[in-house]
């Protein structure tokens, strides 16, 4: 018994693993540098408010871009990665309150069969503004 007391630390350790975002394709980074050209990176926070409504761009299975005006986007690089939403898949986020915060899950969906293909939770919310004028 005194065995196994000792060696839980290890176990633990072991089933605890890193995740390493998968790389943007060149499509992808293509898709990303579009839509952040022009703008200017700022101070990652770690929410932002729903309303008014955010437009939602998947860029790939770990990135995402939340469109709040043509002056403002943020950048969020999820925990995890969501398969399934660059074929299609809806993106359900399980949160509290007015806003989207670091560490709300969210899962990826297919609706044509019901199943879930993805979990992974926000990440911090980078802003990309275009520069005053």
């Amino acid at each position: 018994m005194r065995a196994w007391i000792c060696l839980m630390p290890l176990m633990l350790a072991a089933c605890t693993g890193s995740y390493t975002p998968t790389p943007l394709t060149d499509k992808q980074a293509a898709t990303l540098d579009k839509a952040l050209a022009g703008k200017v990176a700022g101070e990652k926070v770690s929410c932002i408010n729903r309303e008014p409504q955010t437009n939602l761009t998947v860029i790939s299975n770990n990135v995402l871009l939340y469109r709040v005006s043509r002056r403002l986007v943020y950048k969020n690089e999820l925990i995890g990665s969501c398969n399934g939403l660059t074929s299609g898949d809806t993106m359900i986020t399980r949160s509290f309150g007015s806003q989207l915060c670091r560490g709300d899950i969210a899962t990826s969906a297919n609706l044509l069969t019901g199943m879930t293909t993805g979990s992974c939770a926000l990440g911090d919310f980078i802003p990309y503004r275009a520069p005053g004028k």
